[in-house]
């Protein structure tokens, strides 16, 4: 198996080693806490060694078909964690630090997170892999199983609806 960028035939080691902190960014910011979100990861690639590499043509496809999956498994869960729990969202604690610049960051961060949790779980996938990921509006569509309208619609409500949440919280 070759590790050049863009071949087919990279090994699966090399596939998880590019990819994993990528599926484990919005699986947490889909998810909101990291144990949800190591878990999704692990099932993702846990997917993708069952699929296997070769169907893919290049580190491109390998990329848009583990972010739809995991865009996927963290919507189940989601649903799931709904129906289980009507207690509302838990907590996310970021870890601190003592420089003043890191800690408005963080609260930065803690703001957007609590938005993102309040928004209806398709909105949310949409944002966490189109404005925060940077995935194409055709690649979100691809992940979410959408049209690019409905996914540019759906950022349009979202991002007004964080702007409202964030703006209310910041009061």
């Amino acid at each position: 198996m070759t590790d050049i960028p863009g071949e087919a035939n990279i090994s699966f080691d090399t596939a998880v080693r590019r990819r994993e902190a990528q599926v484990l960014r919005i699986a947490y910011r889909m998810l909101g806490n990291w144990a949800d979100a190591e878990d999704v990861a692990q099932e993702s690639f846990i997917r993708l060694h069952r699929h296997g590499l070769t169907d893919f043509p290049d580190d491109v496809a390998l990329g848009a078909w583990l972010c739809r999956v995991t865009a996927n498994l963290c919507l189940d869960r989601l649903r799931t964690r709904a129906r289980w729990r009507t207690s509302g969202c838990e907590e996310m604690t970021a870890p601190g630090s003592s420089a003043e610049s890191e800690a408005l960051r963080d609260e930065q961060k803690r703001l957007l997170m609590d938005a993102l949790k309040k928004l209806p779980e398709r909105e949310r996938a949409a944002v966490v892999l189109r404005e925060i990921e940077g995935l194409s509006t055709a690649e979100t569509a691809e992940a979410m199983g959408s049209t690019e309208v409905t996914v540019r619609s759906q950022i349009s409500k979202a991002l007004g609806r964080l702007r409202a949440l964030v703006t209310k919280e910041q009061r």
